[in-house]
């Protein structure tokens, strides 16, 4: 089967690999590539962030953690591997919902400056230095760099629109909404390489340390963020330097400094209440693959896999 694919983040990529090794014939079309994509300035921690719906979000983490597992212990090249997560909650709060996605997760106390309690578990970190010229190299064909207007105008006998935000046009999907992330990107200093840190109770001054091991020509750094804010989708993206401000005393009250700036990234989630994952109903030859918000890495494989298999 003649398959396009129109997005190149990492769930287009990752849903354009799943499709050719399951034999299909895959062409993949996109605006952007690489490090111009919102996916290059993602953490990437395996960790279910402003995703639902639960059920499905459990089935597709559990199958997406296995398989980056798998790369991590088989293909380096990927820019995989696993490392521990301590994920602040409030004192008295249950497991998250989609700790039924972790094999074994752990109440941590006191675990960081303004965490009361956490909970700990290992979990892949992937970093898309690697891992999305990885997965392209995956493709038959080069990208194809093009606007897309209209998906029921492309050839193929399907075509899977994983274009996150540019679907709210492509789609004429109102539910989807960009929330800003900024991030700082430090060199290691005496931060601990071996461990995220993880804070997403405030959305407005959430906190996240993301460490990258060297590898393959680039050194090692560490990812430190953030916020998820409502923005428009056409935001310029200029960093907003009161909350890099905020980001670096966060950073700075940790018991190991990180060290020197490197620079600051920002991007658009593509967020919605639940992922649309199906058919259109009005053309049945697109599916959508979107709506992944803070999700794309940790999602990414177990949503292809469900492409795969509308299509059988």
């Amino acid at each position: 089967m003649q398959v396009t694919v129109v997005g190149a983040g990492v769930v287009g990529l990752t849903a354009a690999v799943a499709l050719t090794e399951a034999g299909h014939d895959v062409r993949v079309i996109a605006r952007a590539t690489g490090d111009a994509t919102t996916s290059a300035v993602a953490g990437a921690i395996w960790l279910p962030f402003e995703v639902g719906p639960a059920d499905a979000v459990i089935r597709w983490a559990t199958r997406t953690r296995v398989w980056l597992e798998e790369l991590a212990r088989s293909i380096p090249a990927a820019g995989v591997d696993v490392l521990e997560v301590v994920h602040a909650e409030a004192a008295d709060a249950p497991p998250p919902f989609w700790a039924a996605a972790v094999p074994a997760v752990q109440r941590v106390t006191a675990p960081f400056p303004g965490a009361p309690a956490a909970y700990g578990f290992r979990a892949p970190r992937v970093d898309p230095r690697l891992h999305l010229p990885w997965l392209t190299a995956q493709l038959a064909r080069p990208i194809e760099i093009a606007d897309v207007a209209r998906l029921t105008a492309l050839p193929g006998d399907a075509v899977v629109n994983a274009t996150g935000l540019g679907a709210r046009a492509l789609a004429g999907d109102d539910s989807l909404a960009a929330r800003y992330g900024q991030v700082r990107v430090t060199a290691p200093g005496a931060l601990d390489l071996g461990v995220t840190l993880s804070d997403d109770r405030d959305p407005d001054a959430m906190f996240y340390v993301i460490p990258r091991a060297a590898r393959a020509g680039f050194a090692a750094e560490v990812v430190i963020g953030g916020c998820a804010l409502p923005r428009p989708d056409h935001d310029p993206l200029a960093v907003d330097a009161a909350i890099d401000a905020r980001i670096a005393r966060q950073a700075q009250a940790l018991d190991r400094a990180p060290g020197a700036l490197v620079r600051t990234r920002a991007g658009l989630r593509p967020w919605r209440p639940t992922v649309r994952l199906e058919r259109d109903p009005d053309d049945p030859r697109v599916i959508h693959d979107y709506g992944h918000g803070g999700g794309g890495y940790t999602l990414a494989r177990g949503c292809a896999e469900d492409v795969v298999a509308l299509l059988a």
